[in-house]
């Protein structure tokens, strides 16, 4: 009997896998996909040799994950790369906001009224991300904090929507890419502890930067996977399961998959009723004859993009896709990784994806939507494009099974599942099945590459193992 099985070969359940493992449990990994990765995956989505992240390819909570940075991935070859900017947010004069690794050159893109301000905001936190990270990756009441001041003091910031913390900045630069931070977690600006996500990652890209990996992310998986062996788990992919019984025997199932998706397999019926999934994104994949052509210098330098411009228009297209309507003039995430990763396209050509936020199982079309959006600050790019790969949330959903309906992050951040997820429980990694767990994105500390659900959940997994022993 194995100690341990695994459905799912994303980053958490790879590193859930990994972190049985590297304790001497004997653990198997089933994927159903014919790669593992899960949403950190990389392929040839339009043209041969133009290399695309179908799902995430920016990872500011990849570096600076606990978990990751407490493997030696890099041994199993992953290397991570950094573009001049970690972050830009132009606006249509032809100025950019941006996120910098140095918290001065940050400050004073946001203009003279607003640097100070920025500058006694993170002053608490600079130099303290690895106490961060430990203290906010993870089930809010799991133990004492590491740092319990600078916990409760970022709680207290973070517990804010943005938009009331954006009240501190008297210009539209600052609250725009504070606003532009806060849209990654696909809700309303206006929503609590949005502040607390833009602050975090404002202070990750001070900290540990947004890196790409090279080669795309599909190398996050590999190397986890490469690590995995070498501790003697064992993967198995083109596996799907549909129910439990179909699984070797084991002490303990790990399920790295939706909610909905375990309570189907393991049979726990209505389990997970209440969880509530959230708005989705139409994404755009594009092979291009060259670099994207922004009017803002300080664009191009950066790795990541976010096209608004202003507060007021990205809270109005995060509240248009929550509240069902697709928004006219949509807020883009754009990433272009080619800028620091030449292996991703053919010299001279580039790689590069933009999404805006549209509602759950939307079915239409956004392309034009998008690209009227980008010419707005890069005149010209619609000439540039070679070849496209579009993805609305049906289209998402089959891609990654987690992603119902196309949501993304695997569960709305909204309300009290903000904190609380995928439901109210001591251990929220446990089922009612006493050797079923679930550990992906759908549990704390939520999206994102950064294996930190499969962490807490392997914990989870072998202090009952142990408790059994």
């Amino acid at each position: 009997m194995l100690d341990a099985v695994v459905v799912g070969a994303g980053p958490n359940g790879l590193t859930a896998a990994v972190e049985l493992a590297r304790r001497g449990f004997e653990v198997e990994v089933f994927e159903a996909a014919g790669t593992i990765g899960g949403g950190a995956r990389t392929e040839e989505l339009t043209l041969p040799g133009y290399w695309h992240d179908p799902c995430s390819a920016v990872h500011p909570l990849g570096i600076g994950s606990p978990a990751f940075r407490a493997m030696p991935l890099a041994r199993h070859g992953l290397e991570w790369l950094h573009p001049e900017l970690p972050l830009a947010h132009p606006f249509p004069d032809g100025t950019a906001a941006v996120l910098a690794r140095s918290v001065g050159e940050t400050a004073m893109s946001l203009g003279p009224r607003d640097a100070g301000t920025y500058r006694r905001l993170v002053a608490p936190y600079v130099g303290r991300w690895d106490n961060l990270a430990r203290d906010f990756l993870r089930t809010a009441w799991d133990g004492v904090p590491a740092d319990p001041v600078t916990w409760a003091r970022f709680g207290l910031h973070a517990i804010q929507p943005v938009t009331l913390l954006s009240r501190r900045f008297r210009d539209e630069k600052a609250r725009a890419i504070l606003a532009g931070m806060a849209g990654h977690a696909i809700s309303p600006t206006s929503g609590i502890a949005t502040a607390g996500l833009a602050l975090f990652f404002a202070l990750a890209g001070h900290a540990v930067g947004w890196p790409v990996p090279r080669g795309g992310s599909q190398a996050i998986s590999d190397a986890l996977g490469s690590y995995l062996r070498e501790q003697g788990g064992a993967i198995h992919v083109g596996v799907e399961v549909k129910r439990l019984d179909e699984l070797p025997p084991a002490r303990a199932y790990i399920f790295d998959t939706s909610p909905t998706a375990l309570a189907r397999i393991a049979g726990l019926g209505n389990a997970y009723r209440h969880f509530r999934y959230g708005a989705s994104v139409f994404k755009v994949d594009y092979a291009l004859d060259g670099p994207v052509p922004w009017t803002a210098p300080e664009a191009r330098r950066a790795g990541t993009v976010h096209v608004g411009p202003t507060a007021g228009e990205i809270g109005a297209a995060l509240r248009a896709a929550t509240d069902g309507r697709a928004p006219d003039v949509p807020f883009l995430i754009t990433a272009q990784p080619s800028v620091v990763d030449d292996s991703r396209a053919p010299a001279g050509k580039h790689v590069f994806w933009a999404y805006g936020h549209v509602p759950r199982g939307w079915d239409g079309d956004a392309t034009e939507a998008i690209e009227r959006q980008m010419e707005r600050f890069a005149p010209g790019f619609r000439d540039l494009v070679l070849a496209r790969a579009v993805a609305g949330p049906p289209q998402l959903a089959v891609r990654n099974a987690n992603y119902v309906d196309g949501d993304i992050a695997c569960g709305a951040f909204a309300g009290l599942q903000t904190a609380i997820r995928p439901k109210l429980a001591r251990v929220p990694y446990a089922t009612a099945h006493p050797s079923v767990f679930l550990c992906s994105s759908a549990t704390p500390p939520g999206p994102g590459v950064h294996g930190m659900s499969g962490h807490h959940a392997a914990r989870a997994v072998w202090r009952r193992l142990r408790g059994r022993g």
